[in-house]
């Protein structure tokens, strides 16, 4: 795989003129990766020419970075904000690259579902979230993934279920219950968590709903153990079309509360966002490791979190796979407010 492409606005508006720039710029022809580096030189780029090379980056199979200054000029702003993500640092830049090094598939994907969904209504970026996920999973990072990964624990058998169903009232409180786990969440949370959902939608008296995870976290993610168990990928996208928490969530949102604590890492990061009000714990933090499975967020990621931090910052999150604070979280909208909250 040929190295990403490091060039100025001029140059990759030059560059991106050519009726080979599909090719130039895609992980299977060419560069896995466009940086448009704004430190370079002065834009000298006229208004159209930075329309047309805005056009043209939204359409290059490969992710699309901006290397800016904290403070860049209105046009190199205008030209950052056409990329998939901006990085203000050499150490950021890396780590998206060796992201794309590691799984260019994925990081394609992930991108392209991204640009893709910033015009769409919820219900259609989720069956957009839904068909690349499943895409992926048949795809060659994933498998690579779980060839790395063939040890499985078999699920524990436990009296309890996986999601509490509290009334208080009004209010009804949903509990993710699998706290020797971390709340990971498996196929029996999410149909008990959608059957909780499917009750509140059905009953006007129930005024409140709050989500809560018990444990030393609200949600650890997926449950690793059943990734890739699934008969087929088609299998599992029907099954995401019918029985989708964050459909349901989403429906909810005027009158969720999500109320998190500790790690929300994956699902447990992306559901809460569709809550109309977030509260997190001041130990709470947030991480989005899914590219490093050789696939995209698939719990309605790429539709929530957008709504509340932006396209760019979504990018960021999972290219780079930091975790993020709560401070960072509250500052950039992902949560409302920071408070006490129950474990």
């Amino acid at each position: 795989m040929r190295s990403p492409a490091r060039l100025s606005p001029i140059e990759a508006a030059e560059r991106l003129q050519s009726p080979w720039g599909h090719e130039d710029f895609s992980p299977l022809t060419g560069a896995p990766a466009l940086v448009v580096d704004l430190c370079a030189q002065e834009n000298a780029l006229d208004r159209d020419s930075r329309a047309l090379l805005i056009k043209r980056l939204a359409q290059l199979p490969c992710p699309t970075i901006a290397l800016a200054a904290a403070a860049p000029s209105s046009s190199g702003a205008e030209i950052a904000g056409g990329c998939d993500v901006a990085v203000h640092a050499e150490d950021e830049l890396c780590e998206i690259l060796e992201a794309v090094d590691r799984g260019p598939l994925a990081t394609l994907a992930l991108v392209q579902l991204l640009r893709h969904s910033e015009g769409l209504d919820i219900h259609e970026g989720l069956i957009a979230e839904s068909l690349v996920y499943s895409m992926l999973q048949a795809g060659p990072e994933f498998a690579a993934w779980r060839e790395r990964h063939r040890e499985r624990r078999p699920p524990a058998a436990r009296a309890e279920p996986a999601v509490l169903a509290e009334h208080e009232g009004e209010r009804l409180i949903l509990i993710l219950n699998r706290p020797e786990r971390r709340n990971a969440f498996s196929a029996k949370m999410r149909d008990a968590l959608v059957q909780g959902l499917h009750l509140a939608m059905a009953d006007p008296a129930i005024g409140e709903i709050v989500l809560r995870g018990a444990g030393p976290a609200f949600c650890s993610g997926g449950d690793l153990d059943e990734f890739g168990t699934l008969p087929d990928p088609a299998t599992a996208h029907a099954i995401r079309s019918t029985r989708n928490a964050g459909r349901l969530l989403a429906a909810c949102a005027k009158r969720l509360r999500a109320e998190l604590h500790g790690a929300c890492v994956g699902a447990g990061m992306e559901l809460p966002a569709f809550a109309g009000r977030v509260v997190a714990d001041p130990n709470t933090h947030f991480q989005l490791p899914e590219l490093s499975l050789g696939l995209v967020p698939g719990a309605g990621g790429t539709v929530s979190i957008p709504r509340r931090i932006g396209r760019q910052r979504t990018a960021w999150l999972a290219l780079t796979g930091r975790r993020l604070d709560v401070r960072t979280a509250l500052e950039w909208g992902l949560v409302d407010e920071i408070g006490d909250v129950r474990g």
